[in-house]
């Protein structure tokens, strides 16, 4: 988990906005897109490894992985954030 005072200074890289870190639901959902192999981050790369922490940019488009408590914060790593209507596969 990323420290509260770190969060309080963080900001997305692009558009400075303040981050807010990602709930289960949406780590569900990236998860699930990611498995499917449906995810692409802004530098092209499909996404192949499950995301277990993030951070959300405010307007809720782009997050930013985080790895062994360390984000992940260039836009070319930042992750579109999957629409509500993909399905979770059980």
């Amino acid at each position: 988990m990323v420290d509260q005072t770190l969060l309080d200074i963080l900001v997305c890289p692009e558009t400075k906005q303040p981050l807010r870190p990602a709930d289960d639901a949406l780590l569900e959902r990236l998860n699930a897109a990611i498995r499917e192999g449906t995810i692409v981050n802004r530098g092209g790369a499909t996404v192949t490894e499950d995301v277990a922490e993030a951070l959300v940019r405010l307007d809720e488009r782009y997050l930013y992985p985080v790895r062994d408590g360390i984000p992940i914060m260039l836009i070319d790593e930042a992750i579109q954030v999957p629409e509500r209507s993909i399905s979770l596969r059980r």
